[in-house]
């Protein structure tokens, strides 16, 4: 991220949207094999929804300092299978080459100012057969003050994070998901202009509309939806000495 001292004072409130989490988990979970690395943990409530002993490793990477050393109480509370090592940093802090099987970036991509640069530094750091993952929140049109109070430089199309995969990496899948939660975007961008979401609301979106999403977004061939996810594959080549 542009900053190592991330305020956060969202994560509390997205941690209860644990519909979304399994929704979104159940689209990645082919590609989060072996020895991961999640870029921007925060409070680790990603890490645990998706490490799920599956993985042979799992490492946390936090750049701000405080939610470093509480993302490090909450991983060694959570009695995961996956062995969990937390490192407080930005990817420029790990040894060079040191390389993984998937490198995810879950609603982090869109803090980071240069974030093509910040792919380009995550393609170095993934092995031959490898996979990137990102999901972001989706379309311009609906950023608003809450993108803003929390430090999104942008919302994403697929066009937009296409745009932005390294060139080393070869797309698998660019989709939509929560094609129903749109509305809850849409009516904050254009009604509510509220810079944080009530709980209230939050619990809403997740045990109403995700559910409702989940049929919906079948129907429309993932073509719409609130956030995007896109997940590329380092051909298994790749980076072999000859």
């Amino acid at each position: 991220m542009s900053t190592r001292n991330y305020v956060g004072g969202e994560l509390s409130l997205f941690a209860q949207a644990r519909n979304w989490k399994r929704y979104f988990g159940r689209h990645l979970r082919q590609a989060l094999v072996g020895d991961v690395l999640e870029v921007g943990a925060g409070l680790g409530e990603t890490t645990r929804a998706l490490c799920d002993g599956r993985q042979s490793a799992w490492t946390c990477l936090e750049p701000d300092p405080a939610l470093g050393a509480q993302l490090s109480r909450t991983v060694a509370g959570l009695g995961l299978r996956t062995p969990v090592r937390v490192v407080t940093g930005t990817l420029a802090d790990l040894p060079p080459e040191q390389r993984f099987d998937a490198v995810i970036y879950i609603d982090v991509l869109e803090h980071i100012a240069d974030d093509r640069a910040e792919l380009m530094r995550a393609e170095a750091h993934l092995k031959p057969g490898g996979r990137l993952v990102v999901l972001a929140p989706a379309h311009m049109a609906l950023f608003s003050e809450f993108d803003r109070a929390i430090g999104h430089h942008r919302r994403y199309n697929r066009a937009m994070l296409s745009a932005v995969a390294p060139p080393g990496v070869v797309k698998e899948r660019l989709f939509y998901l929560d094609a129903v939660g749109m509305l809850c975007s849409l009516a904050n961008r254009v009604l509510l202009r509220q810079a944080q979401p009530s709980l209230g609301a939050i619990l809403f979106w997740d045990r109403v509309l995700v559910p409702v999403s989940r049929v919906v977004d079948v129907l429309l061939g993932y073509a719409l939806g609130r956030s995007v996810i896109g997940i590329w594959r380092m051909p298994a080549g790749a980076g072999e000495s000859t």
